[in-house]
């Protein structure tokens, strides 16, 4: 069976355009989107994600406004730099890169952005919103990822799709989202008992448990669509998806190549959201 290669960087530039388009008309009426990311302590991956957030914005003509804070930041200190943020004016976003070091607690600086700028979508309310199919910033890797399915003209309506994960992040609202668009969900997770079972009745299948190659062809149903959220990497240090890529994707009617899949789309959708935030000044 000849496998779909689901894009995520092409589908990612060809949403980037329209999105380049939108920060030029706000900044020709005097709106230049901003975006403010908060960086604690010297994780590597961390310093990379951010580098590329900065890029994205540079490319996209959003401004872009990095604080560094050394790992032994207090909360009390950090939460101060939100509140700031939460009034400047020329902030539409506010990111706080994760994860953050064990002395500060990650809801109380997820609740302190203003979710008027919470372009994560990860505060209470912007949660709350979604699960009520309610107009919010919607959680990045998620929507990336719904985004990937339409490009990919990927049925979700009617079909079973099975989510492998349930981190507040990326797998439970992966399945709220696809069961407003009409799918049937099924959860799956590390107490999930015959869990092979369950995922080869998966139409659609999107794996986010950060263990290297470990969903394998056993687990696949002939003819499904399976989405790679992991990002690891293997015994030859090559980054690597949680979805054995060589062994799975014979199998499959179209699949997310890491890296190149999933990755590029949640950058782009924290832009998107950073641009919705700022559009809210034309009202």
């Amino acid at each position: 069976m000849s496998s779909q290669l689901i894009n995520g960087k092409e589908i990612s530039n060809t949403i980037r355009t329209g999105i380049q388009k939108e920060v030029q008309d706000l900044i020709a009426k005097g709106i230049t989107p901003g975006l403010a990311v908060i960086l604690v302590g010297e994780d590597p991956a961390s310093h990379t994600y951010v580098a590329n957030k900065e890029k994205a914005c540079k490319e996209l003509g959003i401004y872009s406004k990095l604080i560094k804070l050394p790992e032994d930041t207090t909360e009390e200190d950090l939460l101060a730099q939100i509140k700031q943020l939460n009034e400047a004016s020329e902030i539409d976003g506010i990111l706080v890169q994760l994860p953050l070091p064990k002395q500060i607690n990650e809801q109380k600086v997820i609740e302190t952005i203003s979710p008027l700028k919470d372009v994560d979508g990860f505060h209470p309310n912007s949660v709350g919103k979604m699960l009520l199919g309610q107009e919010t910033f919607l959680p990045c890797t998620p929507h990336g990822i719904m985004k990937l399915l339409e490009y990919s003209n990927i049925e979700v309506a009617g079909k079973h799709a099975v989510v492998i994960g349930r981190s507040h992040i990326v797998g439970v609202p992966m399945g709220q989202l696809l069961l407003q668009h009409d799918a049937t969900v099924t959860y799956c997770h590390s107490k999930t008992k015959n869990l092979q079972e369950m995922t080869k009745q998966a139409d659609i299948l999107v794996v986010a448990i950060g263990r290297a190659k470990m969903i394998t062809a056993d687990y696949i149903k002939e003819g499904a669509a399976v989405i790679d959220v992991g990002m690891n990497r293997d015994e030859n240090n090559h980054l690597c998806g949680d979805v054995d890529f060589d062994s799975v994707v014979e199998k499959t009617s179209a699949i997310t190549p890491v890296p190149g899949g999933v990755g590029p789309m949640t950058i782009t959708m924290l832009m998107y959201n950073t641009v919705q935030s700022a559009k809210t000044k034309l009202a």
